[in-house]
C-alpha cells in the first residue's frame, strides 16, 4: 500500500518515537508482561495513525462528460438544496460525505475542468457532521469550471480532530477526476456544491469511493 506524501515524515517521526519509548522499556523493566504491553499499544497506534495516509492509486473508468464524481471516501451526510455564496453565489445542491477515521482521507477532483478559484478560510473546528461546520470550521474552497461550461464548488472542511487542510488545487490549474484536489489530515468532510439541476445518483448515509463512485449528472443542455 503506498503512503500519501503528507504523511512520510509524520509517520517517520512516530516510529522513532515510539522506538525511543520502547528500547529502554524492554531493557529495564522486566518482567516481559509490561514491554508487551506497551509495544502492543504503540503497534496499535503506529496502524492507525498509518491507515490515514493510505494513497490508494485509483483511475475511473466510468463516462466523463458531464459526470461527477466523489472526491472523498466515506458516507454521504446531506443532500439539499442551498445558497453558495462564495464562488457559485447561486443556490446550488450541497453534497457532503463524510470521512470516518477509517477512510482513505486523500481528496480527488470531482470532475474534468479548469480550476477558477482558491481560497483558504481560518475558522473553528467543530464536529464535521454538523450543518454548520461548513461555513464556521477551518475550509478551503475550490472553484471548478468543467469542460462543457458550467461550474461547481469543492469545500474541504476540517473537524474536531483535522487540524490542517491541505489543497494542492491553484487557480488556473487543469482539473482531472484521476488527480488529488488535496488532503484533509486526520479528517473529515468534504462539501460539493452541484447546479440545482444535477441529477443526483446516491442517497443518504450511501458509502463512496473518491474518485470511483458516480454521485450526479448534470444535463447536457446546462
Amino acid at each position: 500500500m503506498k503512503i500519501h506524501r503528507e504523511g512520510t515524515n509524520i509517520l517517520i517521526l512516530l516510529i522513532l518515537v515510539l522506538g525511543a519509548v520502547n528500547v529502554p522499556i524492554w531493557l529495564f523493566m522486566p518482567p516481559y508482561v509490561l514491554p508487551i504491553i506497551f509495544t502492543s499499544v504503540s503497534t496499535v497506534a503506529y496502524l492507525f495513525v498509518f491507515n490515514f495516509f493510505r494513497s490508494p492509486k485509483r483511475k475511473y473508468q466510468g463516462p466523463r462528460k458531464d459526470m461527477v464524481v466523489s472526491s472523498v471516501d466515506g458516507r454521504v451526510v446531506a443532500i439539499e438544496k442551498v445558497k453558495e455564496k462564495e464562488y457559485l453565489k447561486e443556490e446550488a445542491i450541497m453534497l457532503s460525505v463524510f470521512m470516518s477515521p477509517f477512510n482513505v482521507h486523500a481528496n480527488w477532483y470531482p470532475i474534468d475542468g479548469k480550476v477558477e478559484y482558491v481560497r483558504h478560510h481560518r475558522g473553528r473546528f467543530l464536529a464535521a457532521y454538523l450543518p454548520k461546520a461548513s461555513e464556521e470550521n477551518e475550509r478551503s474552497t475550490v472553484g471548478i469550471v468543467s469542460d462543457s461550461g458550467w461550474r461547481i464548488t469543492v469545500r474541504q472542511v476540517a473537524g474536531a480532530m483535522a487540524r490542517r487542510i491541505v489543497t494542492y488545487a491553484r487557480r488556473g490549474m487543469v482539473a482531472n477526476i484521476d488527480g488529488h484536489l488535496g488532503f484533509i489530515k486526520f479528517g473529515s468532510r468534504v462539501d460539493l456544491y452541484l447546479p440545482t439541476d444535477a441529477e443526483i445518483l446516491v442517497q443518504m448515509k450511501q458509502k463512496v469511493k473518491g474518485g470511483i463512485t458516480p454521485v450526479a449528472r448534470i444535463p447536457a443542455t446546462n
